[in-house]
């Protein structure tokens, strides 16, 4: 199955919703005038696409009909559809893993599928060929490195992990020398979701970066922040809380299968201007895609 056809059978929430809105808007279309725009506007913050995107999005489909003397229905559609990839096309969807080893830091609360993700990102990772190292940083929670070694069984992945409550950046350290010295393509590291404070997170971060950049000085290094897509404006409120203690270089929205706010991709991206760089669509191992700007438009419209 294409990204698309999964892309657009794990948006079928999202997309029945947005049907009964934005669509029932452009289907009773009787021209490009202030209702349709206020309606329209309505519509997609109903979508969960917050109120700064909606807005912005449907001032520059304004100006677009304008500019271009649109009339159709469908070619302001059309116009509207290349505005909401536009906003998301923020930057490389791509992940950044040039050097042996390349690291993945995966963050984000508790609840949100970040042990899953990692599971199924390593799926995706094997099935590229790519020898992967599972890192269990997140020693806090009970059981968080057992449901790690789980993925790590499905995916064909190595684990490095401690007792619960060691220091995760112990861990991290210990997993870096495996992987240079099993000759690993990427580490993939999961870390605590909640600590007793934000200060406490902010500074736990820090020093796993800090270990990372002291033992892979040239190593490349992306930092994934997982969002569950259910949550709607909840996971925008998150995602700044998490993109002020980590420069966070792309998102996992997880989820959106069991939402019919999937706009909120568009909000999250748009606002925070870092790409959203794999969407999860279902249960299954092979259910984390790759993003895709244009595909995910097409999905939702």
């Amino acid at each position: 199955m294409s990204f698309f056809d999964k892309i657009k059978k794990g948006l079928a929430k999202t997309r029945k919703a947005m049907a009964n809105t934005v669509g029932g808007i452009f289907a009773g279309f009787t021209g490009a005038n202030d209702e349709f725009f206020d309606e329209l506007e309505e519509s997609m913050i109903l979508a969960d696409m917050g109120v700064e995107t909606s807005t912005t999005a449907v001032e520059l489909l304004r100006k677009r009909v304008k500019e271009q003397r649109l009339k159709s229905a469908e070619d302001i559609r059309e116009a509207l559809k290349d505005i909401l990839t536009e906003m998301l096309n923020v930057g490389s969807t791509e992940l950044k893993m040039d050097t042996r080893p390349s690291v993945i830091l995966v963050i984000g609360v508790n609840g949100v599928g970040k042990t899953t993700t990692i599971g199924k990102l390593a799926n995706v990772l094997r099935q590229q060929k790519k020898r992967v190292l599972l890192c269990a940083a997140d020693t806090f929670r009970a059981a968080a490195a057992d449901q790690l070694e789980i993925w790590a069984g499905r995916s064909g992945a190595d684990i490095v992990r401690q007792a619960e409550g060691a220091d995760p950046a112990s861990v991290v350290f210990d997993a870096i020398q495996a992987a240079k010295a099993r000759k690993t393509d990427v580490i993939l590291c999961d870390t605590a979701g909640r600590l007793h404070n934000k200060a406490n997170l902010m500074n736990e971060l820090a020093k796993i970066s800090r270990i990372i950049d002291r033992e892979l000085p040239n190593a490349d290094k992306e930092v994934l922040l997982v969002l569950d897509g259910t949550t709607g404006q909840n996971g925008l409120i998150q995602a700044k809380e998490f993109s002020k203690i980590a420069e966070v270089t792309g998102m996992v929205l997880t989820k959106l299968d069991g939402t019919a706010k999937g706009g909120i991709v568009i909000s999250v991206a748009n606002e925070l201007q870092i790409p959203v760089k794999f969407v999860g669509v279902g249960e299954q191992m092979d259910d984390l895609m790759p993003f895709v700007p244009q595909d995910f438009v097409n999905a939702l419209i």
